[in-house]
């Protein structure tokens, strides 16, 4: 039957690498330096690794949104492919039917097939349906029963998600781009690890310090954090008291942030600082360069920065803010943890936090200057973080000069 056998593969946290650490550890990868399953973390770390970006989004009828970037965002996938040598056969049609068959055939040759459904249409994600929105977000199909009317995914959580085999089959064929489209990846070449880390490595410096790939430079790395500030502290267009003085606004921003920085889009409460430690360690060993290991202790430091930035967002002291707070953590705690099994209480959060943002439309619990003491609360948290950020990338530009 089209499901495979004792898939046990749950551990990846984020889209882009989870996908990629799952299949490859169903398909029997080991990592040459320690004989076991590539990391989330080193994978992270080969893709281009972390760096900063801020975002700012006003679309008629929604929400405006700060959007907030923790890592390489420039085709994180293909890069991790090409640097580690990892050929992928692209398995596309526009037809529902091949589509199945192909993922069928797949899972019939023991590959873990990963693809891009449309989030909104996997119910498992309790994302109301909205025909503006879609995305496509890399995760593996492990099994698919036509008979039983039943497909078996992993993705995020650390327990397998179920779905009907007619709605993957919808979501799957929903964006045009990412159509019925499989990725079947082959192993890795074993003698690219070296490289890879090194080139890893090095676009962290980049990513962190220099121009970036595409878009403006003031919305990406350490000038990045430098123009938030700067966007909490004036009143100009484009800053937080211009923009989202108080309601609904405000509070949608807030909540963007937060979410955007943790948990909630598959990321840690560092900011998955901690998690580039864990890399750094790796590739300490890897490299035979031991000066790695301090560097990840500055990343690490680092991490506990971004750490009371999430805080200084949603913060405790206001008992609106917080009971917000509270329920974001709670659906992606329950969703990690127990996946759909508790999807009645995830979108019993989700409703409390969209009951949050109507009420603060007439009634927002913070006066004038309490939102300005806010603000600048934030931007205390982001100097702090921006001066650890700082230390470490000049720590890990010194360790691989």
């Amino acid at each position: 039957m089209p499901t495979l056998e004792n898939y046990n593969q749950f551990e990846g946290r984020y889209w882009d690498t989870a996908a990629i650490r799952n299949a490859l550890d169903y398909q029997g990868v080991k990592a040459p330096h320690t004989g076991e399953p590539f990391t989330e973390a080193m994978l992270l770390g080969i893709s281009g690794g972390i760096t900063f970006g801020y975002f700012t989004f006003h679309y008629k009828g929604y929400d405006p949104q700060v959007n907030l970037l923790t890592r390489n965002t420039f085709a994180p996938m293909e890069t991790i492919f090409d640097r580690m040598s990892i050929a992928r056969d692209v398995v596309q049609t526009a037809s529902a039917d091949k589509g199945r068959q192909n993922l069928i055939r797949a899972l019939e040759e023991g590959y873990a097939p990963v693809a891009s459904p449309d989030m909104w249409l996997l119910p498992y994600n309790a994302l109301p349906y909205d025909a503006g929105m879609w995305g496509g977000m890399p995760l593996v199909i492990f099994g698919y029963e036509p008979e039983a009317g039943e497909a078996y995914i992993s993705d995020r959580s650390r327990v397998p998600l179920t779905v009907s085999t007619e709605d993957l089959d919808k979501a799957r064929g929903r964006i045009k781009k990412e159509k019925h489209r499989l990725l079947l990846l082959s192993h890795p070449d074993e003698a690219k690890l070296a490289d890879a880390v090194r080139q890893g490595l090095e676009d962290c410096v980049r990513l962190m310090t220099e121009k970036p790939p595409k878009g403006s430079a003031k919305n990406f790395g350490l000038r990045a954090m430098e123009h938030w500030g700067d966007m909490l502290k004036k009143t100009s267009k484009g800053s937080w008291a211009r923009e989202y003085p108080t309601g609904r606004p405000l509070l949608a921003v807030l909540i963007s942030s937060y979410a955007f920085l943790g948990p909630a889009f598959g990321k840690t409460m560092a900011a998955e600082r901690d998690v580039y430690a864990d890399f750094l360690d790796e590739a300490a060993a890897v490299l035979g360069l031991p000066a790695l290991e301090n560097v990840a202790q500055r990343y690490r430091n680092a991490g506990e920065a971004w750490r009371g930035l999430l805080g200084a967002l949603l913060p405790e002291a206001v008992p609106f803010l917080k009971d917000v707070r509270d329920n974001i953590d709670r659906k992606a705690d329950l969703f990690v943890e127990q996946g759909a099994a508790q999807l009645d209480e995830i979108v019993t959060c989700y409703e409390r936090i969209e009951a949050a943002k109507t009420a603060s439309e007439s009634d927002f619990p913070m006066t004038e200057t309490e939102i300005a003491d806010l603000r600048d609360e934030i931007r205390g948290q982001l100097k702090n973080a921006r001066d650890a950020e700082a230390e470490a990338v000049a720590a890990l530009k010194g360790a691989i000069a």
